[in-house]
């Protein structure tokens, strides 16, 4: 059976699941037939080594290894059914999603560095919180909750504070994380009105950039009315004097719909079945300078009237707003630029793709690489024991991991040092950005309408 091999390769040393993730040869990355999936696998470079996401396996004590393995090998009786769940009025879709993170100059470490998103934990109004209570993201920032009280509608997003600000004595991380938690907030207390993203069309632009939306308490949530809403109420927090952020926004409902508001170099890309389906495009002014959120004292306001000089001072109606439908066994990855200047799209989806067959989730057949049926047994949480292992922070870890070395690496140039190279093609610039690093991973699952979905034990 190919997911019991796939386990047995896991709980052996890790030096060996090292050789066996190394052999880039064995993994088959098709472009598919969109013209988005054939565009990136053709400018991408697949010389690349297959990055060794299982390493940090090394980095556990034995004994939460060995729990890893065994809790993977005892929770599933793993599909190897090549048909695919049809969509329709009878199924429900299910969004599992974890998030990994480490802010620059710190060591990674999967086993603190993640966050498991349950439905069902309240998120606290915004506050003044001491800093040493935030996730060790650096100026990276990043919420998930679910919106009002509906558990299978879920916002989310990432914002990655703009660190120009530190030059004025601004610690960028208190506006992207206030950001963050005004979001979580205001789409946790949505009990006024549903989202409309569902009776959206699907797949393609949502809103032309420059549009304006309707934010009232009353109109229906949207992706990018509640970037504008955790905008606002950052705007009129008397603590955050000035600071800047990009952001990226997400909405899934239940009807598998999600509309994504991006701007800046934040960004997000979808992976179905071994493929790069669909990915964002950075908002820059220029090189290296991003759209972003800001807020700008008067008194530079002041200086910049007086003696000129330009201030970056977007808005959300300036985001890229598109809308998705998604499928059983998507993988959404949503990340701040420290990922995406590191990894390219493919680097990703080698990522992903090499976990997802190995544990069985994703399966290659004569007819192609097709989805488990049941995605429960890979996703579904259990808080009985700590910590949580799930195959959505199994490869968000993965990814971070991926990213934060790749970061490091002097020699193999990466998304960045091309970019530099395109505008600046005197730079001696190689290898990696080194940057705080921010992804959350969402799971797509399909399931019968009618199937209960149990509380988790808290």
């Amino acid at each position: 059976m190919a997911s019991l091999s796939a386990l047995r390769m896991l709980s052996a040393p890790c030096h060996t699941a090292r050789l066996r993730l190394a052999r880039s040869s064995t993994l088959i990355i098709s472009p598919t037939s969109s013209s988005a999936s054939y565009r990136f696998s053709h400018i991408n470079n697949y010389n690349r080594p297959a990055v060794d996401g299982m390493r940090y396996l090394s980095t556990l004590p034995p004994r939460v290894g060995r729990r890893i393995v065994h809790q993977l090998m005892t929770q599933a009786p793993y599909s190897t059914a090549a048909e695919q769940p049809a969509s329709g009025s009878g199924t429900k879709f299910v969004y599992n999603i974890a998030a990994s993170y480490v802010g620059k100059g710190l060591p990674f470490n999967p086993s603190t560095h993640v966050f498991h998103f349950n439905p069902y934990h309240r998120v606290s109004k915004p506050g003044k919180k001491a800093k040493s209570a935030r996730p060790e993201s650096g100026q990276d920032a990043f919420f998930v909750s679910r919106v009002g009280n509906r558990p299978g509608e879920v916002a989310l997003g990432v914002a990655d504070g703009v660190g120009g600000w530190m030059d004025s004595g601004v610690d960028p991380a208190d506006f992207s994380h206030a950001f963050c938690d005004y979001m979580a907030a205001a789409a946790y207390e949505n009990d006024r009105q549903p989202t409309k993203i569902a009776s959206a069309a699907a797949n393609g632009p949502a809103a032309p950039a420059g549009g304006e939306e309707n934010i009232s308490d009353d109109a229906p949530l949207t992706a990018r009315s509640l970037m504008q809403k955790g905008y606002e109420a950052v705007c009129h927090d008397p603590t955050i004097k000035a600071g800047g952020s990009t952001a990226v926004v997400g909405m899934l409902d239940e009807s598998g719909t999600m509309e994504v508001a991006n701007l800046g170099d934040s960004g997000f890309v979808i992976l179905r079945l071994n493929g790069v389906h669909t990915a964002s495009e950075p908002q820059t002014h220029a090189f290296n300078t991003p759209f972003q959120l800001s807020v700008v004292p008067p008194s530079m306001l002041l200086r910049a009237a007086t003696f000129g000089g330009g201030l970056l001072i977007d808005q959300p109606r300036d985001a890229d707003v598109t809308r998705h439908k998604l499928k059983h066994g998507d993988v959404v990855v949503f990340g701040s630029d420290g990922l995406w200047d590191n990894l390219f799209n493919q680097d990703i989806l080698r990522l992903v793709s090499s976990t997802m067959q190995k544990l069985g989730a994703w399966k290659g057949t004569d007819a192609g690489v097709q989805v488990a049926e049941d995605l429960t047994p890979f996703t579904k949480l259990d808080s009985d024991d700590k910590p949580i292992f799930t195959l959505q922070s199994f490869i968000a870890t993965h990814i971070v991991s991926a990213a934060k070395s790749a970061s490091m690496n002097a020699k193999l140039d990466g998304p960045f040092a091309k970019e530099v190279k395109k505008y600046y093609p005197q730079d001696a610039w190689h290898g990696g950005k080194e940057d705080d690093i921010c992804v959350v991973v969402v799971l797509v699952s399909e399931e019968p309408a009618d199937m209960a979905t149990p509380k988790p034990r808290l």
